[in-house]
């Protein structure tokens, strides 16, 4: 191919990978902005959606059915942690930093313990070619980034225009002067540490036919959402989203041209530089 077709591939993919981090780093984000903790299992939460996505669609043969299901199940695992896990320490941040880096490490043994060290392929539900000048891309990927982008509208919508999105924005603004006006701050915490995760889930399951399932894939997804959480802003939406497309670009554009492995290092190094600049992030404001 041609320089122009390699930077238009790199374009392609940069900007699918943008929408599908973007959709996992919103969780993460979520839940440090409202809670103000870091969920250290949130790469596991993106595995077990891949999981569950792969056991749905092989047992009843429906991948719509299981792109459903997944973030319910992951949804309802992450609220059953937050109950037994987080809520009993008080969410501190060093002590939820510590269980969640346990709970990351319970998810993988159990599934490693369950489904085995092989990853496992999941067909993709539609399968079509798209043909450009000089290459093909699938069909399926530019579904992907679509669905993601709708998902990403929809969460946006809901924080902005819904009363759970208003509890929310104020316990994260205030927590205290949030319960002295009866925000039920505790169910607040448990919603927002389960969308978290069914974020997580339902972009490991979009991305599953791509990538098959298996039990370490939630690493790079949780280096890559911290990346992006960082580099825009802990806790900033905004910044999640912005973030998520400058390294989704820079990774799709060096990942075609140089090799994945060189992406993840100029990954690193862009968020070094920002922090050198700008130690908040682009968009982090100062934490009380």
């Amino acid at each position: 191919m041609s320089l122009e077709a390699h930077l238009f591939l790199a374009l392609l993919e940069g900007t699918v990978g943008a929408l599908v981090l973007a959709l996992t780093a919103l969780g993460l984000s979520l839940v440090f902005g409202v809670m103000r903790i870091v969920n250290v299992a949130h790469g596991a939460f993106f595995m077990l959606g891949a999981i569950v996505t792969w056991y749905v669609s092989t047992l009843l043969g429906s991948f719509l059915l299981a792109l459903v299901v997944a973030p319910l199940v992951v949804g309802a695992v992450a609220v059953v942690a937050d109950r037994l896990v987080l809520r009993p320490i008080g969410y501190e941040p060093e002590s939820t930093i510590v269980a969640t880096i346990g709970l990351l490490y319970i998810l993988e043994q159990a599934v490693l313990m369950i489904y085995g060290p092989y990853a496992r392929p999941v067909t993709a539900p539609i399968y079509f070619r798209v043909d450009f000048p000089s290459f093909g891309y699938s069909g399926y990927k530019l579904i992907v980034g679509g669905v993601a982008a709708i998902l990403l509208v929809a969460t946006w919508i809901a924080l902005a225009r819904t009363k759970l999105g208003l509890y929310m924005r104020a316990t994260q603004q205030d927590r205290e002067i949030a319960q002295a006006f009866a925000v039920p701050v505790g169910r607040v915490y448990t919603t927002a540490f389960g969308a978290g995760a069914g974020l997580a889930a339902v972009a490991g399951a979009l991305i599953v036919p791509v990538q098959q399932a298996h039990y370490l894939m939630g690493l790079d997804a949780l280096l890559l959402s911290f990346v992006v959480v960082i580099l825009g802003g802990l806790g900033s939406l905004r910044g999640t989203l912005v973030a998520a497309f400058v390294v989704g670009l820079s990774d799709g554009a060096v990942s075609v041209l140089f090799s994945p492995t060189l992406a993840k290092i100029v990954a690193t190094l862009l968020v070094a530089l920002v922090l050198a600049v700008r130690g908040r992030g682009l968009f982090g404001e100062e934490i009380a």
